[in-house]
């Protein structure tokens, strides 16, 4: 009803304009919201007032000859002028029930739009370096991410789900260094691990399938593998130091193409468990994008020379700097070291660059909010690349920080010491996890309480919306065995049969269902559809606690009644699997 009444009032200003009473060129866009108060009426719009300066005349007048010109809009049981120049629609009884009919027509698709008119979208998501498995933290950020794609994909984008892996690099050699003093570890070959090495649990197994890909080929002494090494930061030295000097001597000692092999082991075997823990997880990718690809491909070089024939680069002191403060940027950054080896800023740029050569209208970074200083700079490089920087949006996913029993539980990925994703799927199921993470919006931080996710109370808002889903279909099931069926979604006389103030409350709530995923589609918020289906639980309830749906005297009323709660259930289901979480028919 809301597009409907939207059609009608432009049609209405379209004929104020061939009339002569509103200039072409008013630049007023027509929009009609939902009274806040439904005293005054289901509807409102302020056009009029927008359009008294430019048509030179009183918002009421303008009000008037709006709703004069109004075509005929079915279930609009009439127009209201107030104050200065408010327009209010108030509905007909009987329009209130349509939305029955559109639920029981669209089922599953209910909500969906064709908004996005099938225009390409990115969304990159997780991206956590494949050097350990993913935490906590990296579960928020797909949660979000997953939702948000799968928003923008029921409104109509055509939208590509994207894993920047990040397959080069230092981290990723500190990986390999990690994993091959493991395997030396174990073939007997002691050797003092490194301060800042990866000292999870999760490296023994890799080094194990290490053994089963190369046997001894990689083994060495450990007086080979110590000698003249720098100290390290237990022993008053330097860890960066120190394990760039063990890189340095697994490199050495191994020689390229079997150290390719460790490197390949490493990243293979953790990005196979990342791959499992997020399809475990219900989240899925149509893109695995490598960053060594990059390179491999000579798209960095490409980047980097359209950034130096723009004039956008400069040298000194050996390296080789982006201007990036001529485009916004609080200092300049360097692309290429001084031993020519390219920064991760320059992989940025080109992977950037590339996403916008694929023909992607809008780009979607969902990045951990310690990357905020990154986003000026990923910026002022499409800028300088002669790119749009307008259609990059970089959402920021604060900390998840989990608590059990009221404590903070620790958090170190290099010591080893954290909750793994699947650590917590296992704890409390996917379906908490997907809900507890995109209750809130990104940007806040979220303490995760454990203990609430897993209560069945109405404390825990997952398993308040879930009850609600499985208790209208126990209805329903009761219902049958009785001999009731819900009443034809498009029966007439339903509106006079649904009378109570729950049941009016629940029509309207269910007639918003649309306008909620539009809005948290355009604005990429989540949180907007969890809060929804909080509040259409609570009317529920609200509901199920005030009218004994299967004793009324009357059987059309029993019907009317189930039909109501079919629609609740299915937009239920509808708004809970957008999120990622299930909709069970039994708690």
């Amino acid at each position: 009803m809301k597009d409907t009444l939207t059609e009608a009032l432009a049609a209405a200003l379209e004929t104020l304009v061939a009339e002569g009473r509103v200039p072409a060129d008013h630049g007023v866009e027509v929009q009609v919201t939902r009274a806040r108060d439904r005293e005054h009426g289901d509807f409102a719009a302020n056009l009029a007032m927008q359009l008294a300066r430019p048509a030179k005349s009183k918002p009421r007048d303008l009000a008037e000859a709006l709703c004069a010109a109004m075509p005929e809009v079915p279930g609009l049981a009439g127009t209201e002028i107030a104050g200065p120049g408010f327009i209010n629609f108030r509905l007909a009884a009987d329009a209130r029930t349509l939305v029955l009919g559109r639920v029981a027509t669209q089922g599953d698709d209910f909500g969906r739009s064709s908004v996005g008119g099938g225009r390409p979208v990115q969304v990159e998501f997780v991206s956590a370096n494949p050097t350990g498995p993913l935490h906590v933290g990296h579960g928020r950020g797909a949660a979000f991410g997953a939702t948000v794609a799968d928003l923008l994909d029921f409104c109509g984008f055509d939208v590509t789900r994207e894993y920047y892996v990040n397959d080069a690099g230092r981290q990723m050699n500190i990986l390999a260094a990690s994993v091959w003093l493991r395997y030396l570890e174990q073939h007997g070959v002691q050797v003092p691990f490194p301060a800042n090495g990866y000292k999870g649990d999760y490296i023994h197994p890799v080094a194990e399938t290490l053994t089963a890909q190369i046997g001894e080929q990689g083994v060495h002494p450990a007086e080979a593998v110590t000698r003249d090494l720098p100290a390290d930061e237990p022993d008053g030295g330097d860890k960066e130091t120190f394990i760039d000097a063990v890189i340095a001597r697994a490199r050495e000692l191994l020689g390229e193409t079997l150290y390719r092999k460790v490197f390949d082991c490493g990243l293979n075997a953790i990005l196979d468990d990342i791959r499992d823990d997020l399809r475990a997880f219900g989240v899925e990718y149509q893109c695995w994008f490598s960053e060594r690809s990059l390179a491999d491909s000579g798209a960095i070089d490409a980047a980097v020379e359209d950034l130096q024939a723009r004039g956008a680069l400069y040298e000194q002191d050996g390296a080789l700097w982006f201007r990036s403060t001529d485009y916004g940027d609080d200092k300049d950054r360097v692309v290429r070291r001084e031993n020519g080896d390219y920064t991760y800023f320059a992989s940025d740029i080109a992977y950037h660059r590339e996403k916008f050569q694929r023909g992607f209208e809008r780009v979607i970074n969902i990045w951990g909010a310690d990357h905020h200083g990154y986003v000026p700079r990923v910026r002022a490089a499409l800028q300088a690349l002669g790119l749009d920087p307008g259609r990059l949006d970089v959402l920021l996913v604060q900390f998840a920080i989990l608590y059990r029993g009221g404590e903070r539980l620790p958090m170190s990925t290099r010591a080893g010491q954290f909750v793994t994703l699947r650590e917590l799927r296992d704890e409390v199921g996917s379906d908490a996890a997907r809900f507890f993470y995109v209750q809130r919006r990104c940007d806040q931080h979220l303490d995760f309480d454990l203990d609430l996710a897993k209560s069945q109370s109405n404390d825990n808002p997952m398993y308040y919306i879930q009850y609600a889903h499985a208790r209208i279909a126990s209805v329903l099931r009761t219902a049958a065995e009785r001999g009731h069926a819900p009443a034809a979604a498009d029966a007439a006389g339903l509106s006079t049969r649904l009378t109570e103030p729950q049941e009016d409350d629940l029509l309207d709530r269910l007639d918003r269902f649309p306008e909620v995923i539009a809005a948290a589609a355009e604005a990429c918020e989540p949180h907007q559809i969890a809060q929804y289906l909080r509040e259409l639980a609570a009317g529920f309830h609200a509901y199920y606690n005030a009218v004994p749906f299967l004793n009324a005297d009357d059987p059309d009323v029993i019907g009317a009644r189930l039909a109501l709660l079919t629609g609740a259930r299915q937009v239920l289901h509808n708004g809970l699997r957008l999120l990622g979480v299930t909709a069970p028919e039994r708690m």
